[in-house]
């Protein structure tokens, strides 16, 4: 099913630029589901790299709340990205050469592991799969291109 994901050479290149955002939280233990909506912004950081914005609003248990995230993406080796959260940690690795890709981020006691598919030059997706002792969700964000 090769032919369903768009190949990325350049992670850094595809990513830059303006996301509208569309996120659904399933929390698997209790059935309960939220839903984030907003926007994403990857603009340059300085020393090189990308520094990616997230900003909206997340709705959980019918109350909506102001939510924001930011990630550094640094250029990794041959088109790929070191995605590292804002105060410098390390994240995940992310390579889209083949237009998929599984990212693992141990936490504590938690294990977050990340598909990344691209689908074509303005849409890409994740689903993040939360698993621990206190955790059993899923997370799956949808992102398209804006302009």
């Amino acid at each position: 099913m090769r032919g369903e994901y768009w190949p990325v050479p350049e992670v850094l290149t595809y990513l830059v630029g303006d996301w509208r955002v569309e996120r659904t939280v399933r929390d698997l233990a209790s059935g309960d589901r939220g839903r984030f909506a907003g926007a994403a912004v990857l603009g340059p950081l300085d020393g090189g790299g990308l520094l990616y914005e997230e900003s909206g609003g997340f709705t959980w248990r019918g109350v909506t709340r102001p939510a924001v995230r930011t990630l550094r993406f640094l250029p990794g080796p041959g088109g790929t990205a070191d995605v590292r959260f804002a105060d410098g940690r390390p994240f995940h690795d992310l390579d889209l050469a083949t237009g998929r890709y599984v990212a693992d981020h141990p936490c504590s006691a938690d294990l977050y592991r990340g598909e990344f598919t691209v689908r074509d030059a303005d849409h890409w997706r994740t689903v993040w799969r939360v698993r621990g002792p206190a955790k059993d969700l899923e997370l799956d964000t949808g992102y398209a291109r804006v302009g």
